[in-house]
């Protein structure tokens, strides 16, 4: 099989990838609003991106890395947005915004 089959594969997944994500990143970053998305699917994609690290530093440079980059850049930024703008710390330790009472008006 030519090489150059399986380069063009991998670029064109990787555009496609990119494009598919980059509609979810500017909203999140427009809004603020990472409410509807999951900590621990935030959480699991991070991981997962560290570890598949191990296997894509042992592959020859390509649209691979390319699309591993990106999702590490991604899912980091999804994590560092998600506990910036959805997650707080209080007293009774790590709650979501949601969750808050509003304090009552001062009249």
């Amino acid at each position: 099989m030519d090489a150059s089959l399986p380069i063009l594969a991998g670029a064109i997944s990787t555009i496609i990838f990119v494009t598919s994500t980059l509609p979810m990143l500017v909203k999140a970053a427009r809004t603020k609003d990472l409410s509807s998305y999951s900590m621990g699917n935030i959480m699991l994609s991070n991981v997962g991106n560290l570890v598949n690290t191990l296997y894509i530093v042992h592959l020859p440079l390509g649209p691979v890395w390319a699309l591993h980059a990106f999702h590490l850049v991604t899912t980091g930024m999804m994590l560092f947005w998600y506990v910036r703008y959805t997650v707080f710390r209080d007293g009774r330790g790590w709650r979501r915004r949601s969750q808050v009472t509003p304090a009552p008006a001062l009249r």
